[in-house]
């Protein structure tokens, strides 16, 4: 009776395992497929905050348009192990650092890119894809 009622027990805990974590393995990662490849918009904008975390880091900025609205936007980076390759770490970009941002807009029209490179004041240029 003992060994069925361990039994029991473990295939429960088991289960709760399950159900808990593979939600959050399957959302975990989304790739950039919401982002439109084909176009490219560049930014100038100013760092409200910079979020150096798994699975994407991501930026937080405003930028004003063409017609003077500011709008916050969003941008999305690899994760920190890769920025890290890069030469990032979490203090690379602080609030109120101004930037030139460059990247694939989202299709879905809200204001967010998948980032390719980053222009900052000092005017070094940080490429995230295909380059340094």
């Amino acid at each position: 009776m003992n060994d069925a009622r361990s039994a029991l027990l473990l295939a429960l805990l088991a289960a709760c395992a399950i159900l808990i974590f593979t939600p959050l393995s399957a959302i975990a990662h989304h790739g950039w497929a919401d982002f439109d490849a084909s176009s490219e918009l560049t930014l100038h904008g100013v760092v409200v905050d910079f979020h150096y975390v798994n699975p994407h880091s991501v930026v937080e900025f405003t930028a004003t348009d063409e017609k003077g609205q500011t709008r916050q936007w969003q941008g999305e980076f690899g994760s920190p192990n890769e920025l890290a390759r890069k030469g990032w770490s979490q203090t690379s970009l602080n609030a109120g650092d101004k930037i030139t941002i460059t990247g694939h807009p989202a299709k879905n029209g809200v204001p967010a890119l998948h980032v390719s490179s980053i222009t900052l004041a000092n005017g070094q240029e940080v490429k995230l894809y295909g380059g340094r």
